[in-house]
């Protein structure tokens, strides 16, 4: 996707805050076609503007963020939401995650990174803030945990076949690193870590780093 084509709607009640957010976004030449102070109007500007991708808190006044991301990833399934919060609450994450979120940001993630994190987005990659990550390494732990041990030896004898630096990199998804973090970890180049990443969502059969980050930790394999 060609840089002056991304086009986004920021969802937030705060004005002096979607005044800064689209600055930061105009100045890495991203469009802000729209801007939504509540659920219901991302929804309604989402569907008039067919935007790349969606910007939006959780808490607002009237419709929240969590029932405009169910509404909007359903009718607009091209679109993709970025969650851009002050709540770190797993129940909060879970609940965007699986309505449809696509990436889930914290506010006080650095203005340098935000117009990356949207643009990774757009091109199909899940974004999370490291504290979420580590509370979704958690909560797996958790649930492993509780599954017991006869649970995850099960788990283990249908482990797929990665190989060792596929291994690697799962390692640092789970830890939140993002493609960019992983490369530099291991000296390798961001195309190489998204053909990782491609393999190993293929072997693990899931669609997102969550779910690979889950099934990793779930499985004993990071």
């Amino acid at each position: 996707m060609s840089p002056s084509t991304l086009r986004v709607v920021l969802a937030d009640d705060h004005h002096f805050f979607r005044e800064g957010l689209r600055g930061v976004l105009v100045a890495d030449g991203i469009t802000v076609a729209g801007e939504a102070v509540n659920g219901a109007e991302a929804v309604a500007l989402t569907g008039e503007l067919a935007p790349d991708v969606v910007v939006m808190d959780l808490a607002m006044p009237g419709s929240g963020g969590i029932d405009a991301i169910a509404q909007l990833t359903a009718a607009s399934p091209a679109v993709a939401v970025v969650v851009l919060t002050v709540s770190v609450d797993g129940d909060d994450v879970l609940r965007a995650l699986t309505a449809g979120a696509r990436s889930y940001l914290l506010k006080d993630t650095r203005t340098d990174e935000l117009a990356g994190c949207v643009r990774q987005t757009a091109g199909g990659q899940t974004v999370l803030s490291p504290e979420v990550a580590e509370m979704l390494t958690a909560r797996a732990l958790e649930h492993a945990r509780e599954d017991g041990a006869a649970a995850v030896a099960h788990a283990s004898t249908a482990l797929p076949a990665l190989t060792a630096r596929e291994t690697d990199v799962l390692r640092l998804v789970v830890d939140g690193a993002d493609n960019a973090a992983i490369g530099r970890a291991l000296s390798i180049s961001p195309h190489t870590v998204k053909q990782y990443m491609t393999n190993i969502f293929e072997k693990l059969e899931v669609s997102s780093r969550v779910q690979a980050a889950v099934y990793a930790v779930r499985s004993g394999l990071a």
